[in-house]
């Protein structure tokens, strides 16, 4: 590989690897024919625990991950297998389908040349074993969260399994003290493991005692089971926010088997939306395979899939620390046909990935900054104690051209150019802020829009793509509607005696709504606020029901929470109470943008049809998710496009959706209108965020600011207050995460520009920044390039 200014790093290794690290340096691994259709040349410079392919983006990640399995199963056609649940899966069982049903097919003969499958008779999987990974205890079954019904379904089902080869783990079938019911032994659904080693205190805490036993028994039993088909020959797995594998956490032992365990914070709050809210996960311990039941087969075909730089860090743990609990993946290095298949964001802070950003193209001044940057922050230095001579002995230093004292000028010269980017002033502009979420936008932009929205010359919309119910809890909504109920019955909602109120007028004056809200925000009345509330409440329950009067309104609203309290947490709602909770959020995102003078006709709920509640939402289509964004672009004529700039999907899968759909929405209106006055401002918030180097604007945030945001958020998003569905970062409210982002962001400019920088500058703004806030311009053209085109995403081509 041609090095920047010929510079050949011999000592690179010894650099980059201290000497305990070198001893897990491998020879080149043996790939199969199909994963030497994906895979690099092997580096030596950059050892690593475990041999890893990189792929461009989630889907084909799904792709190469279908196409190893059914080399696999070709050649194990009697073998035992155990594949994850979740998200992540959904390309690979979406392309496992698609090649078995195209297999006799030109077309599909054709992708399995192309790709080295070289089996010549389609592989039988229902000769396979299948072993659950793991399992929420206790939980229904029959629920459609339960990873039980979903292996049942996308697995038995649409990959043809024979069950009756199956180890399943269903907890009505785990025995427990008495033969009882788990909901009549433990009918809060808590379980406390410590009576483990403690003497009950009740009989009941007696028959938990027992059954929590009885449950240990089974654990082993299944592992044996495991065992006497000779361990499992194929894994698939992700991994988790803590680098957890199953639900191995942080901190298991390497020698760990199938048991009763509990989790961590962080695996609680990934787990949260399938659950219907940390409230239930935080409760739930876990039945899971131990990090010994996958390593037990020696000659097991043990694969990680990743996607998405917000999983890059956990991927370098594995892949580049020594083996540790610490890093339950690194577990794989013990079996030689180990993998990790990643995207290449989750293989951005490999340090072969970190490496070959600096070296496969062009120098320019975001490799400089990065550089610099990340040297700074790695030795806790600011840039004015560092020397040329110190520079030099960083191995991406090194490769700077022309590295001398101006090379750090030009650093700051860049940061203070972005700064004075973010700061610069905006008018006779027309925004289109779009959001894949309700709050996506605001803790994404909102200091900046603020300023911004105070110049009366701007015009901002405010477009929401998704109806966002699933962030509403079943408690909340009960809550709500039982304080409605309340305010009917104490006559507090006097629009319902209007005449025609059941008829049109509960279309009208919806704006009002938004100020007796907003006015008693102001007034410290909680009550009252509850009560303004309930006013959009009661309109939308007319608008979704059509109920003719009072006496209808108040039977449809206790029905509602009667169905609601007979529904289990994360459970898919009928449609109707979708749409009333996706309502709910509605009128939340009014409220927010209401705190700034926005009016509703401004604030647009798009609720694209992709969007369904289910496991795996549908893919965007252009008819139905693509034409509404269009016709919106063409009526506003935005100057300024605002969205959440997540190409590789590494927070929900919503936002790698809907920038698929609003990129096919863009190119279509390219077709039709010069667009080379357009900017996109590509914003991330609190699941990814831009480097220093790779924002174009960074703007100061003063505690003022951060003031209004976390009031605006605390009084508005308030199905979002107690933090039912968190970032696996923080257990809190995702202001205060968004708070803490805007911090560290500014911590890690200051190593370049240094404190005094901020608080001694002759400009208030600046003197009063205490967070930093990063986005990125682009134009459409650079937008175009970045979000793949949506046909192209749906075939992972």
């Amino acid at each position: 590989m041609e090095i920047v200014n010929n510079y050949q790093p011999h000592f690179l290794k010894s650099l980059l690897y201290p000497s305990h690290y070198l001893t897990i340096i491998m020879k080149s691994p043996h790939f199969s024919n199909v994963e030497q259709k994906f895979c690099s040349p092997f580096d030596e410079r950059f050892p690593v625990n475990i041999p890893f392919i990189t792929v461009e983006n989630f889907p084909k990640l799904g792709m190469l991950t279908a196409l190893r399995f059914i080399e696999w199963v070709g050649e194990n056609p009697d073998g035992v297998i155990s594949l994850p649940t979740g998200k992540t899966p959904e390309y690979f069982i979406e392309w496992v389908r698609k090649i078995l049903k195209e297999w006799d097919t030109e077309e599909g003969q054709q992708f399995r040349y192309q790709y080295g499958l070289t089996l010549q008779q389609k592989p039988d999987l229902s000769r396979l074993h299948f072993v659950q990974i793991d399992e929420f205890y206790p939980i229904d079954p029959k629920q459609h969260n339960s990873f039980y019904n979903y292996v049942k379904k996308f697995y038995v089902e649409d990959f043809g399994l024979d069950a009756s080869k199956g180890i399943f783990i269903n907890c009505e079938e785990i025995p427990l003290a008495n033969g009882w019911h788990f909901s009549e032994v433990f009918p809060d659904g808590i379980i406390d493991l410590g009576l483990r080693y403690r003497d009950p205190k009740s009989q009941t805490e007696k028959i938990q005692q027992e059954s929590i036993f009885l449950i240990d028994n089974w654990c082993a039993n299944y592992e044996q089971k495991i065992r006497d088909l000779g361990g499992i020959g194929f894994f698939l797995g992700g991994i988790g926010p803590d680098g957890h594998i199953a639900f191995n956490t942080r901190g298991s032992d390497h020698h760990s088997t199938t048991r009763l365990t509990y989790t961590n914070f962080e695996t609680q709050a990934a787990a949260a939306g399938d659950l219907g809210g940390i409230e239930v996960s935080r409760t739930k311990p876990v039945i899971t395979i131990g990090l010994d039941t996958i390593t037990h087969n020696p000659d097991a075909v043990a694969i990680i899939f990743a996607a998405g730089e917000a999983k890059a860090p956990m991927v370098a743990d594995a892949l580049e620390k020594e083996p540790s609990n610490l890093y339950p993946a690194s577990v794989l290095t013990q079996l030689k046909n180990a993998r990790f298949y990643l995207t290449i964001g989750a293989a951005s802070t490999l340090k072969e990935s970190v490496y070959h950003y600096y070296t496969d193209t062009p120098w320019n001044q975001e490799k400089t900054n990065r550089a610099i940057l990340d040297f700074c922050a790695g030795i806790n230095k600011y840039s004015d104690k560092i020397t040329v001579e110190t520079l030099k002995t960083d191995p991406y230093c090194q490769l700077i051209p022309n590295l001398n004292q101006d090379t750090i000028q030009s650093v700051i010269q860049s940061m203070t150019q972005k700064i004075e980017q973010g700061t610069s002033s905006w008018s006779h502009q027309r925004f289109y802020h779009t959001g894949p979420h309700h709050d996506d936008i605001m803790l994404g932009l909102l200091p900046h829009i603020h300023r911004v929205s105070r110049n009366e010359t701007n015009d901002s919309h405010f477009a929401i793509m998704t109806s966002g119910f699933n962030a509403v809890t079943n408690k909340f909504l009960i809550e709500s509607l039982q304080d409605t109920l309340n305010f009917l019955d104490q006559g507090l909602i006097q629009m319902v005696e209007y005449p025609d109120f059941f008829d049109k007028g509960y279309q009208l004056k919806r704006d009002k709504d938004m100020y007796h809200y907003l006015i008693k925000v102001a007034s410290g009345n909680a009550l009252e606020r509850k009560r303004g509330f309930a006013h959009r409440l009661v309109r939308n329950f007319i608008e979704i029901w059509h109920v003719k009067n009072v006496e209808e309104l108040r039977e449809k609203i206790v029905s509602v929470i009667n169905i609601t309290k007979n529904s289990y947490d994360g459970e898919k709602m009928d449609a109707d109470i979708r749409l009333l909770k996706g309502m709910i959020r509605e009128f939340e995102e009014e409220l927010v943008w209401g705190f700034f003078g926005i009016t509703q006709d401004h604030i647009h709920h798009l609720r694209l049809g992709f969007y369904t509640g289910d496991i795996f939402t549908e893919k965007p289509n252009k008819e139905r998710d693509v034409m509404p964004i269009l016709q919106q672009l063409r009526t506003i004529q935005p100057t300024i496009i605002s969205l959440a700039f997540d190409p590789e999907g590494s927070g929900p899968d919503t936002h790698y959706k809907v920038l698929q759909a609003i990129a096919e929405a863009v190119r279509e209106w390219n077709k039709e209108t010069d667009l080379s006055h357009l900017k996109i401002w590509g914003y991330r918030n609190v699941w990814y965020q831009f480097l220093p180097s790779e924002a174009t604007h960074i703007v100061p945030v003063s505690l003022n600011a951060m003031g209004v945001f976390d009031n605006a958020f605390q009084n508005c998003y308030l199905s979002q207050v107690d933090a039912s569905f968190p970032s696996y970062k923080l257990d809190g409210k995702f202001s205060e995460l968004a708070q803490q982002i805007w911090v560290n962001q500014l911590k890690s400019v200051q190593y370049i520009l240094g404190k005094p920088f901020f608080y001694q500058n002759d400009s208030p703004r600046l003197r009063t920044t205490h967070g930093l806030l990063f986005f990125k311009e682009m134009n459409v053209e650079e937008f175009l390039t970045s979000a793949r085109e949506l046909e192209k995403s749906m075939g992972g081509q």
